[in-house]
């Protein structure tokens, strides 16, 4: 078994269980799964797989340099809508991220990757002020930079999981169409869509095992682990070839809350990374073989029809 030990927060969660996966399968890395709750039911089927399971808080900064002792790197994200984490106020997700920062210093952690998005107010010259959760992961890049820890960013796009994790997409009373359903999205403007489960793994591994040996190219960098850029529309129409049945795009008034309303209006009106090329040809060059909608689509078919 490897020697080379990266611990992966949030690993019970979608992002996380998705490199710990590629980790395994790779076999390069030992993954450390880090969680609240190391008995958890999806903690011990990872555990089961071969991951390194253990307990830390993010509040307790203690406990984060006990999970980090004897890891090489560090695979690091928070998340803002975790109960505990957003009783404390619109900053706690920025004061997480600063711990994990700090402790993965003190532990001499070799290679920092975090995840993150763009800041909403910066992007849209304050417009946009209320998407907290895009500018407290921004606030901590910013932090990254002020410390002496090779790091590079991912910035990851809307998940296709949320089609069913977050129910965006609807099927009829009959089961005879589909729509996707998206609040404040204009049916022209793209969407940077992120098939996490088989593609962030993928990106994490690729600077996991070239930022020692390519460090120019990676180190101090902001990469884009997106499947693909298009609008909604064209998604719907790519799930109605796979799936046989209708599926349409529409634009909803409201999904219930508001960060999340002014978060895909932000999306809709700015575009999340209208400036980059899509999928990422640094990524490509490291190894990762992207997703297509087409082929995701596929899969989805299998939930749903």
């Amino acid at each position: 078994m490897s020697s080379r030990v990266v611990a992966v927060f949030g690993a019970t969660g979608t992002q996380g269980s998705s490199v710990v996966h590629e980790l395994l399968k790779d076999g390069t890395f030992v993954p450390r799964a880090v969680t609240r709750n190391p008995t958890s039911e999806r903690a011990q089927k990872l555990k089961a797989l071969g991951a390194d399971v253990v307990q830390a808080d993010l509040w307790d900064i203690n406990s984060l340099k006990n999970a980090l002792a004897g890891c090489e790197a560090v695979f690091a994200l928070t998340d803002y809508y975790d109960p505990k984490s957003l009783a404390q106020g619109h900053n706690s997700e920025m004061i997480l991220g600063k711990n994990l920062v700090d402790a993965a210093v003190e532990a001499n952690i070799k290679f920092f990757i975090w995840s993150s998005l763009p800041s909403a107010t910066k992007v849209s010259n304050g417009k946009y002020r209320n998407v907290h959760h895009f500018d407290n992961k921004a606030a901590v890049e910013d932090y990254l930079q002020s410390v002496e820890l090779p790091s590079a960013i991912l910035h990851t796009g809307w998940f296709s999981e949320n089609l069913w994790n977050y129910q965006n997409l609807v099927q009829s009373q009959d089961s005879s169409s589909f729509e996707v359903v998206v609040p404040r999205y204009d049916a022209h403007s793209p969407q940077y869509i992120t098939w996490i489960e088989r593609d962030l793994g993928q990106c994490a591994l690729a600077l996991l095992k070239n930022y020692d040996s390519r460090k120019d190219e990676i180190l101090d960098n902001t990469f884009y682990a997106v499947s693909e850029k298009m609008t909604y529309t064209q998604l719907a129409d790519i799930l109605q070839n796979a799936f046989g049945k209708p599926v349409k795009f529409t634009s909803s008034e409201t999904c219930g809350m508001q960060e999340l309303d002014d978060m895909y209006a932000f999306q809709s009106e700015f575009g999340l990374y209208p400036h980059s090329a899509i999928p990422d040809p640094r990524l490509v060059n490291l190894g990762v073989q992207f997703h297509t909608m087409k082929t995701f689509a596929e899969f989805a078919k299998t939930r749903y029809v």
